[in-house]
């Protein structure tokens, strides 16, 4: 059976390594990369059509209790009530800009008495790991305008910390801080449009643009071809009736007195033997496997070396 090389321990391991790496190329890694790009896509067009639509009122975009989604984030909302200063946090060790930055947290109690984590924007550390003085939110009644965000995730989950006089929290997490400081927060945050009462440095929206994520899907899904390519390939070569190695083709040619005109070649036994006949004997075993081609040549001395001669 031609095929039956498949079945060596290389030929094997050779074969799951290429369906294991196609497999996640296609059901993991390509659909993973599509995924980002999709997000990417609904971020940038809520984020576009907020620039056009009106503020409305928390409730009405966000009902208490639910957490903000792709169809929710990034919405411009209206809040009326009033800064709870006891409870500011700060969150460590931001990136704003390209620059470090720290990130100031004040919960906002709303008139039907929830609360909201409002983030009034960035502030930039002095001597490494110290908050600078910074303005302290109004007191009293206000309404603001800001958009909404997801919570940020923390993959250790740490708690708040006490640093320099300030609270510290390592992610912009409502329930974090509701945990840290006692005070019950709706899920989710909202963060300060430039001008807003309370605001520091408002920050940035995210660029309008789609990133690599789609390319990297395609590149994903080639790479999965690609590899599949390769190893028919190489079973494809070792089908091949040339498939013998060169050095197999030399042995042949010396055997065979290097002539391809049909002129007479000395043999092993001191006979003749036409190089015309053994370019056909040639022909005939490169239809066979490698394998199969050595065993014939050997099969062929032995009965050169074991006939009479003349």
């Amino acid at each position: 059976m031609r095929l039956k090389f498949l079945l060596r321990p290389g030929w094997l391991g050779a074969i799951a390594l290429v369906v294991v790496f196609a497999a996640l190329c296609f059901t993991t890694l390509a659909p993973w990369q599509f995924g980002r790009s999709e997000e990417t896509e609904i971020r940038n067009k809520a984020i576009a059509e907020s620039f056009h639509a009106s503020p409305k009122p928390l409730n009405e975009v966000l009902p208490a209790g639910r957490a903000p989604d792709v169809t929710t984030e990034w919405s411009q909302v209206l809040l009326t009530g009033q800064y709870l200063h006891p409870a500011e946090t700060l969150a460590w060790q931001r990136t704003v800009l390209g620059e470090p930055a720290f990130e100031v947290l004040t919960p906002f109690r709303l008139d039907d008495g929830t609360t909201v984590l409002v983030d009034r924007g960035f502030v930039r550390p002095v001597n490494g790991t110290q908050a600078p003085d910074y303005a302290a939110a109004p007191s009293g009644p206000v309404t603001i305008t800001a958009r909404i965000r997801a919570d940020e995730t923390d993959s250790k989950q740490r708690p708040l910390f006490d640093h320099d006089g300030h609270r510290w929290a390592y992610a912009v997490n409502a329930g974090t801080i509701s945990e840290g400081t006692g005070v019950p927060l709706r899920p989710g945050y909202v963060a300060l449009a430039e001008g807003q009462p309370g605001v520091l440095g408002a920050l940035p929206l995210p660029r309008l643009e789609s990133g690599p994520y789609f390319s990297y899907a395609l590149q994903w899904i080639a790479f999965g071809i690609m590899a599949i390519v390769a190893i028919g390939y190489l079973i494809y070569t070792e089908l091949r009736p040339e498939a013998a190695p060169a050095w197999r083709r030399d042995a042949d040619e010396e055997a065979g007195g290097g002539s391809e005109s049909g002129s007479p070649a000395r043999s092993r036994d001191g006979g003749s033997r036409y190089a015309g006949s053994h370019t056909s004997t040639r022909k005939r075993r490169r239809k066979l496997s490698v394998a199969e081609a050595i065993a014939e040549e050997e099969r062929r001395e032995t009965e050169s070396l074991d006939k009479p001669t003349d």
